[in-house]
């Protein structure tokens, strides 16, 4: 390898960390204190923004590996749709990601990890896990702001966070205008709550060696068994990181910002 190839390398390198730390640096650290409790968080505001506009709000949980305590690993994941100008310009919205402690998770789940697909059982008859019992706090408050629009809060996560996000409807049935659980799972028989309410894109990859697809797929037969009407895409070739190209989904933000409260029931 010549010298010339090094330095071009470098180069790239560079420019990928320097692009990746400024689309971050549009994410301003948080930090929401309940009690005793403090749950940090990133957050996007659009363009201009002003308190006397009213703006949708994008909730986005994170994956068990963006777990920690330093209020930017959880941007590893979907920061990057939101910051994009087209993105930014047609979809202006609130957008904000929290970051669960290395020690909790967002779903109340038993989870045997002695192999792979990962053993789960969830336990929504129990209370929410501490992690996400902040995050409903802090969405309870930040929609209470008169510049966000009730009729649009959406919610969206992979792996983890989509378990966090099935529960999250199961807890919280009518907050959200809309969903987007990413290789995640959740309590078949929690739907029915929100089934015929709430519309779905779920999104799974066939091969994923982590969270088994079935996951999804229960959650997908069940919402259709209680009359939801839940969009499922399951990539024949994705394994655990189904989440790229489901961000990379043209209809996604589209289908997503679409939906308000009166007519989130539509598919």
């Amino acid at each position: 390898m010549n010298i010339r190839t090094v330095l071009s390398l470098l180069c790239l390198v560079l420019y990928t960390a320097l692009s990746s730390a400024q689309d971050h640096s549009l994410y301003q650290q948080r930090e929401f204190v309940s009690g005793s409790d403090t749950l940090l968080y990133r957050v996007l505001y659009p363009e201009d923004f002003s308190e006397s506009r009213e703006y949708p709000v994008v909730l986005f949980m994170h994956g068990a590996g963006e777990r920690g305590n330093d209020n930017n690993t959880q941007l590893t994941h979907g920061s990057k749709l939101f910051v994009q100008d087209s993105v930014r310009k047609r979809f202006p919205a609130i957008v904000i990601f929290p970051q669960c402690p290395k020690d909790d998770y967002w779903a109340n789940a038993r989870i045997n990890r002695d192999k792979t697909p990962l053993k789960i059982r969830f336990r929504y008859g129990r209370k929410p896990t501490r992690a996400l019992g902040l995050v409903m706090r802090m969405m309870d408050s930040i929609t209470e702001a008169p510049y966000v629009k009730q009729d649009q809060v959406y919610v969206m996560g992979l792996s983890m966070g989509g378990m966090g996000t099935f529960e999250l409807l199961y807890r919280k049935p009518g907050m959200f205008a809309a969903a987007v659980p990413v290789c995640g799972g959740g309590k078949p028989a929690s739907v029915k709550e929100y089934a015929t309410q709430v519309p779905l894109w779920i999104f799974h990859g066939a091969r994923d060696n982590v969270v088994d697809p079935v996951f999804s797929v229960r959650m997908v037969e069940r919402l259709l068994k209680e009359g939801g009407t839940p969009r499922f895409t399951l990539y024949e070739n994705a394994n655990h990181n189904s989440w790229d190209p489901a961000f990379a989904e043209p209809e996604l933000l589209p289908w997503l910002f679409s939906k308000t409260m009166e007519i989130r029931n539509i598919k």
